[in-house]
């Protein structure tokens, strides 16, 4: 198994399928989490019986969304060509169950929206003339002007209907200034308030390890860990996508002099062809086909955010060299690329 370039040798990667199927049919009980090595919220989430089943659906959907790892933070094997099966078998179970119980239901209400179906038709068709007969006065009254008017009102929207598309983004994460941050060593900073999400431009230039992890306000991790790597390191990382809870500070770990910059999501720029490392874009297109390719010899992975909560997220995720091609939704939405070499990105 490839390693990470210059990481400590981890144990073999945690089956996606098992993990699905454990967290499907045995997450009340926290078998997935005893299978991915965390002991402690395993225990957890069996005495509360998965925190009363809403931490037993928000690990499902974590592990359907390709955002579970192992306890050492590990991928899980084979997440990407089974994720497409699990949702699918998932979504048919739930909707087969939902079928049968709407069914039972909705045979008892039949005659009933029959019958007012039959009384609103009488009703409806008795104002038909009076209304018909109002609109054309109203009509006559209006002053010529107020064509105009909406004419120019509908340029004026259709101008900013560019920004608009994406005001997703900015009512899912928050908008903010951007922030500068610099130390030496192991540190903890504070996100912006009010921001759930945005970028992280990162710089080290030490020899041993480093990284920055993402914490809540009870200093328990959220999941992300958006930098580990060894010795110097330069690039761009999104907080707050893949979130299990609201990060509000940074957790730095370091050998030398370090450097931040925090920007929304709005700030990022158009996704490149072409690019090396990790970073963050916005994909404004139509819905297509994402050719890829990775030259390096750690994990590539491309992920794209379009606020959809039922959306699969992760596109690739692999290790070592790569080419081919997945499909990829409609924008405004939000690309980000984890690499350790070059990598090209196209749509077709």
């Amino acid at each position: 198994m490839t390693q990470y370039p210059g990481a400590v040798p981890t144990a073999p990667r945690k089956s996606f399928i098992a993990t699905w199927l454990l967290s499907w049919l045995l997450g009340f009980l926290g078998v997935d989490r005893f299978y991915l090595g965390k002991v402690g919220t395993g225990l957890l989430k069996l005495i509360t019986f998965g925190g009363v089943g809403i931490w037993y659906l928000i690990d499902l959907i974590m592990v359907l969304a390709g955002a579970t790892r192992d306890k050492q933070g590990q991928p899980l094997e084979g997440s990407r060509p089974a994720r497409i099966v699990a949702w699918a078998v998932t979504g048919f179970v739930v909707l087969a169950g939902g079928i049968s119980g709407a069914t039972a239901g909705g045979s008892g209400d039949a005659e009933e929206a029959l019958a007012e179906s039959d009384q609103s038709s009488t009703e409806e068709s008795s104002d038909e003339s009076a209304s018909s007969d109002e609109a054309s006065d109203e009509a006559s009254e209006e002053p010529a002007e107020e064509s105009s008017e909406e004419t120019a009102e509908e340029v004026a929207e259709e101008e900013s209907s560019d920004d608009g598309a994406a005001a997703w983004i900015t009512e899912e994460y928050g908008e903010f200034d951007a922030v500068q941050e610099s130390g030496s060593g192991d540190s903890v900073i504070s996100l912006p308030e009010g921001a759930t999400g945005g970028i992280v431009a990162a710089e080290h230039s030490g020899s041993g390890n480093f990284s920055i992890a993402v914490l809540d306000e009870s200093n328990q991790s959220t999941g992300e860990l958006l930098v580990n790597t060894i010795g110097s390191y330069s690039g761009d990382s999104a907080w707050g996508i893949s979130a299990m809870s609201e990060g509000t500070s940074l957790e730095i770990s370091a050998d030398g002099d370090w450097s931040l910059q925090l920007q929304p999501f709005t700030a990022a720029e158009a996704m490149p062809e072409s690019g090396s490392g990790n970073g963050v874009y916005r994909y404004d297109g139509d819905a297509g086909t994402l050719q890829a390719t990775h030259d390096g010899s750690g994990n590539f992975s491309v992920s794209e955010d379009t606020g959809s909560a039922f959306e699969l997220g992760l596109l690739i995720n692999e290790i070592g060299t790569y080419d081919g091609s997945v499909a990829l939704q409609e924008g405004p939405s939000l690309i980000t690329v984890s690499a350790d070499g070059n990598w090209t990105l196209s749509v077709e």
